[in-house]
């Protein structure tokens, strides 16, 4: 079978895949995204010498294709449009805003313990990102100590982030001066690859996480949260509950940072805004 031979994407199927992306992730499935999910879901099909979308759906939405194919269904469909250093300002402003008021509480020989979560970390560049930056400020201040968590729905992004290995064109947003103290060259030149370093990898725990899930279980509470450009894919509903749910985790006084493409109603939320997609944590969240 090749690409050739297949049978496109009709509406019936695309709104049976459509309502069960909408309902299991929460992700918006307009009928112009019919295109998107068809090409995404080629390779499946071909890879698994499958002749139909019909079929496919059918296989997905059985015993075993939930068992067998359901995380290559969400690795194709999720979009995970990320890069290093990716909307600069916000990394400036966690170092010279938020990073002095969190640690200005420590008394004098204590130790602040930062517990940071990148949600939905696609491959690994945004928490690698806040581990360059933090690891550089722990360098002039020995009072920090910290932790990431990076957490995304799809296993093949975690797999990536797990590796740590990048090409040389992915770390261009990288200044130099991090690059060569942080990034390692491939052994072998030829690949033009480079690889987190070891003490950074340390930092960084991964963790598949559905953000429709009704509990985040195993999050614990953390001062900082980066949930950036995920919002733009839920409907206002379901923005708001994942909006409680991520509070809930978040630290009376600790920082929410959101992508510059999202707005959120923030009065309805215990938040303050600071400037614009960074806020502060007031009070408690109860939805």
């Amino acid at each position: 079978m090749n690409f050739q031979t297949l049978p496109s994407l009709d509406m019936t199927d695309f709104r049976k895949l459509g309502d069960y992306i909408h309902a299991e992730f929460g992700i918006k499935m307009p009928a112009a995204k019919r295109g998107m999910v068809e090409s995404r879901l080629r390779k499946r099909l071909i890879a698994l010498n499958i002749p139909s979308y019909d079929e496919y759906c059918a296989y997905l939405f059985s015993p075993r294709g939930q068992k067998d194919e359901l995380s290559f269904f969400i690795n194709q469909i999720t979009t995970n449009k990320t890069d290093f250093f990716r909307e600069g300002a916000q990394f400036v402003f966690l170092e010279k805003k938020v990073l002095p008021e969190l640690l200005s509480s420590v008394p004098t020989g204590g130790t602040k313990k930062l517990s940071v979560w990148s949600a939905a970390c696609s491959r690994g560049h945004e928490p690698y990102t806040l581990a360059m930056v933090l690891s550089e400020y722990a360098a002039q201040h020995k009072n920090l100590d910290f932790s990431i968590l990076g957490t995304d729905i799809s296993t093949g992004v975690l797999k990536v982030a797990q590796k740590a290995v990048y090409a040389h064109e992915e770390i261009e947003p990288v200044p130099m001066m991090l690059r060569k103290k942080y990034l390692l060259r491939s052994k072998d030149r030829s690949k033009n690859m480079v690889r987190i370093v070891p003490q950074l990898r340390s930092r960084v725990r991964l963790l598949r996480l559905n953000l429709m899930n009704k509990h985040y279980t195993p999050i614990e509470q953390m001062d900082i949260i980066f949930c950036r450009n995920v919002m733009i894919y839920f409907e206002r509903e379901t923005q708001n509950q994942i909006m409680y749910k991520l509070l809930n985790h978040l630290k009376p006084g600790g920082y929410l940072f959101m992508g510059h493409s999202e707005v959120i109603q923030y009065a309805q939320f215990p938040l303050k805004s600071i400037q614009s997609t960074i806020y502060q944590k007031v009070g408690n969240a109860k939805e």
